[in-house]
């Protein structure tokens, strides 16, 4: 538990936390109690990086084992949680929360390309941030592969004071805001409600003179105050409209290839270019769609229910409800929905707008709205209401470090038991000549297909290679000349070809003792959010306990059903950020 801050235990009644410290007003007597529950469990996952046993869950947020018991088996249903044994998992399609708010500001799609090409320049890791009330939230990160190199993740916060783009953002405090600040200083002087970054005491004295340097300069510069060893330069990027700051752009190094003065004369000219190029794209973009009237077609968000559903959001919480009867928590599903109505071009609703896109009546949209706009997840003017930058601490930090590797994992771990096979996903190796083994779950078995993490194969002769390589046809080159491995195997790259064409269209591979006597595998490919084959899932065995037919008509639908799921996370999980191992 953070220091000096209340428990979030019955946050229907009693008083609950926000990101960072300090406790919330009472909820107003409209708040939804499950949803601000499901809330509790979310951000409890999130600053255990994701992990936390049903126990722990039970004794970090003061809830009732049976009310962690519905809401985990709710964020389960919804595909946010996956329940291992006796671990609650955060799982990769909670991110379309955090998605929706990244979609609604536009900044990311707008803005990381210039980031990610100021990166390559300079060799230097680069993120761009918003700030979160007396914080600061990354929402893009381009960072330099290096022994020692920048680790914040996108949604992690960190207090103002602790970093070079809180001064630009506390220029535009009011002593409101200031006093908040103190408040919170004061109540943590470590720190220690901002879990991103090490406890420190002292050495913050000087942010408000800091902050009157940055509103004097234009920029601002973080002297190891994160941690020994790390600086960074920020410029703010203004709204050419409005001349508020939209985000702020840093520039973050070590202090081994750069001092604070190197980072003055070196690096913030290359960044002011950079950000006058950012702020002419945003003076360049359309502006937003107005909000829909209530001729308009409602917008679609993402929807809840699992990628195969199909279902509108009432059938499908009458489908969960029925099926898992009280342990389904409507009100919680509902109230998250409200969150993905949000998105590019929604990025300010109505109340009507929100009702119409979610399907729910308007009272029960307008109570779900109150209890949001409470937490601090949701914020309003006039009629409408938007995302805040704190959707981002439901899961998305933890969840944006995943690779695909982790992201097939436990889906692999499902197909091997129900069709009682060794399952797999690889990669072609940068020639494209080999398959490259990411993870894998193996059966146990007396024999059995003995492969370990990082084998590599002949793409040619296997089914993972072979639906891999049709996914890049016609650009595939073929070597003139291939090894037979066993008698079976096709050696023609002519033959060759004709196969991976009958793969391609067929959408699966099936290779029969070509690698190995006595090996049968099938493959599908993965596609990322392109559409390109990135990867592929196979299932091996032994030619004695499948035949070729029994292979296509029992274990292909189990596998490409998989496929699906994985693609399904892929795709939420690779919207604003790119996915290791793709």
């Amino acid at each position: 538990m953070r220091p000096n801050v209340p428990s979030d235990a019955d946050p229907g009644h009693g008083p609950v936390t926000r990101d960072g410290v300090g406790p919330t007003p009472p909820a107003p007597p409209e708040a939804v109690a499950p949803l601000m529950r499901g809330i509790s469990v979310l951000r409890r996952l999130t600053e255990a990086d994701g992990v936390l046993s049903l126990s722990a869950l039970e004794k970090a947020t003061g809830l009732a084992r049976s009310t962690v018991d519905r809401i985990t088996a709710t964020l389960a249903r919804m595909g946010y949680v996956r329940l291992d044994g006796r671990d609650a998992v955060l799982a990769p399609r909670l991110m379309e929360l955090g998605n929706a708010y990244l979609a609604s500001i536009r900044l990311p799609r707008l803005l990381d390309a210039h980031a990610d090409a100021l990166a390559d320049e300079l060799d230097e890791s680069v993120s761009l941030a918003v700030a979160d009330r007396d914080g600061v939230r990354f929402i893009h990160q381009a960072t330099r592969r290096r022994a020692m190199s920048l680790s914040f993740r996108i949604g992690d916060l960190l207090p103002a004071e602790r970093t070079a783009p809180g001064p630009l953002f506390a220029t535009a405090w009011g002593p409101a805001d200031w006093a908040r600040w103190r408040a919170r200083r004061e109540a943590d002087p470590e720190g220690r409600g901002f879990p991103a970054v090490p406890p420190r005491e002292g050495a913050y004295d000087d942010f408000e003179e800091r902050t009157e340097s940055a509103a004097a300069q234009g920029w601002a510069l973080d002297d190891q105050l994160i941690e020994p060893g790390l600086v960074a330069v920020s410029v703010p990027v203004r709204d050419p409209r409005t001349g508020r700051v939209a985000c702020v752009a840093s520039v973050v190094s070590h202090t081994s290839r750069h001092t604070t003065d190197s980072l003055r004369s070196t690096l913030l000219p290359r960044l002011r270019a950079t950000v006058a190029r950012m702020e002419e794209e945003l003076a360049g973009a359309p502006r937003e769609p107005a909000s829909p009237d209530a001729g308009s077609p409602p917008p679609s968000p993402p929807s809840p229910t699992p990628a195969s559903s199909g279902l509108g959001l009432a059938a499908w919480t009458g489908a969960s409800k029925q099926e898992l009867g009280r342990e389904f928590v409507e009100s919680l599903a509902r109230g998250l929905t409200v969150v993905t109505s949000f998105g590019e071009g929604r990025a300010d609703l109505t109340l009507t707008d929100v009702a119409r896109a979610t399907g729910l009546a308007r009272a029960t949209a307008r109570r779900a709205l109150i209890t949001l706009e409470h937490l601090g997840y949701v914020e309003s003017s006039d009629r409408f209401f938007r995302l805040t930058p704190r959707v981002l601490g439901l899961g998305f930090p933890p969840l944006s470090m995943l690779p695909l590797p982790r992201i097939a994992a436990p889906h692999l771990a499902e197909l091997s038991a129900r069709v009682h096979e060794s399952a797999s996903l690889a990669i072609l190796t940068a020639g494209g000549d080999e398959v490259q083994y990411t993870a894998r779950v193996a059966t146990s078995r007396i024999m059995s297909v003995n492969i370990t993490l990082g084998t590599r194969f002949p793409a040619y002769a296997t089914s993972l290679g072979r639906v891999m390589l049709a996914g890049h046809l016609p650009e595939v080159s073929l070597p003139e000349r291939l090894v037979p491995l066993t008698p079976r195997s096709v050696t023609d790259p002519r033959e060759l070809l004709t196969v991976l064409e009958r793969v391609r269209a067929d959408g699966y591979a099936l290779v029969d003792g070509e690698l190995e006597e006595g090996l049968r595998s099938i493959a599908v490919p993965v596609h990322d959010r392109d559409g390109r084959v990135t990867a592929a899932v196979n299932v091996a065995m032994h030619s004695s306990r499948r035949s070729v037919e029994q292979c296509v008509a029992e274990i292909l639908p189990e596998l490409r059903a998989t496929v699906h799921r994985i693609e399904s996370e892929l795709r939420v999980a690779g919207m604003f950020r790119r996915v290791a191992g793709v």
